[in-house]
């Protein structure tokens, strides 16, 4: 983590970047204590988080997906006011009901009235856990509450909070007892990030230490509130700066993927909104108080690679992600050095 914590920025002249500067060190410093072997993955949490993004990760069982999305829900401080606890876990079953997600309505025969009792959803942070392993009609329980921060139950709207962020685990299809998720679950995930083998050395770090982690000691690393994760958003989308010719090349790449043969369905306008926010904390995170297409460059793949649909015979989607940007990646480049 030395290298990637020389890239937070000490200082700003913006008050604001400097605060969202620092809640990103913590929420990333609290990750790397739970998390072995993991900067990358660690990083594009803390993004998506700063973005207001959801996350989908991809690996086989006890790569460390359940682990990483604790220790998420475990950085937040919890403040009983706001009604809302920081971490809910659901495990995802072939016999889930969406109602054990959203909540629902109990009658109380002594009032002659419904009260809703609210489901696993209002939190903070949402772990859906092996979300492939349920129906998709439980999985689209969740697709409202993705996209628009609320729930309806019994034609009544109860809202999330605004700081609400899904975790998503999956296996990879194939393995028994998996469903696809649809293109709309799929288009609500800000990334979707493999999680790859970790290296040699830190897995054995991490064998070394697992009786430490059977019951791992309460972190010293100081958690972040609700309103100060909040505020790190809102300075992230007022203070760094997205050009014009960064906008662009969003587009041009969509349009490219649209227009390849290989490709059956492009990627949504709803990915290009949702793909701003996120190249704007990245540029945080590397120090920046603007979005360089070096940030276009790392985040094309897991923005872009599993909101759309490949024709027979398509091939890998990250190779297809790769190409579409190349030419208006170069086309912003000179642009931005124009400038």
């Amino acid at each position: 983590m030395e290298q990637s914590e020389k890239s937070l920025p000490e200082t700003s002249a913006d008050d604001g970047l400097a605060a969202a500067a620092d809640v990103a060190r913590r929420v990333r410093d609290r990750l790397s204590d739970a998390i072995v072997g993991r900067d990358e993955v660690v990083e594009m949490i803390v993004t998506a988080l700063l973005a207001g993004g959801h996350v989908l990760l991809e690996d086989y069982p006890g790569s460390g997906k359940t682990m990483l999305a604790r220790a998420l829900g475990d950085a937040v401080e919890a403040d009983p006011s706001d009604g809302f606890v920081p971490f809910r876990r659901i495990q995802f079953t072939p016999d889930l009901l969406p109602s054990d997600i959203t909540g629902t309505s109990v009658f109380h025969p002594e009032r002659a009235s419904f009260e809703f009792l609210a489901g696993p959803v209002f939190a903070h942070i949402v772990l859906a856990d092996e979300i492939n392993r349920t129906s998709p009609k439980v999985q689209a329980a969740l697709l409202e509450a993705m996209a628009e921060r609320q729930v309806t139950v019994d034609n009544v709207t109860h809202p999330l909070d605004e700081l609400f962020m899904v975790i998503a685990t999956q296996n990879p299809l194939g393995l028994a007892g998996t469903y696809p998720l649809p293109a709309p679950q799929l288009d609500r995930f800000l990334f979707k990030v493999r999680m790859d083998y970790i290296e040699r050395g830190a897995e054995l770090s991490v064998v070394e230490s697992f009786r430490r982690r059977l019951h791992p000691p309460v972190s010293d690393r100081p958690r972040v509130a609700r309103n100060e994760l909040l505020a790190a958003r809102r300075a992230v989308e007022r203070s760094v700066v997205l050009a014009k010719p960064l906008i662009e090349c969003l587009v041009d790449t969509a349009r490219a993927l649209r227009a390849d043969p290989r490709v059956a369905q492009g990627i949504s306008t709803r990915a290009l909104v949702q793909a701003a926010p996120a190249l704007q904390a990245r540029a945080l995170l590397r120090g920046r108080d603007y979005v360089s297409t070096e940030d276009l460059d790392a985040l094309a793949s897991p923005l872009f690679a599993h909101r759309f649909a490949l024709a027979p015979g398509g091939g890998d989607p990250t190779a297809i992600v790769r190409e579409a940007l190349a030419g208006p990646l170069e086309t912003a480049t000179r642009s931005t050095l124009r400038r």
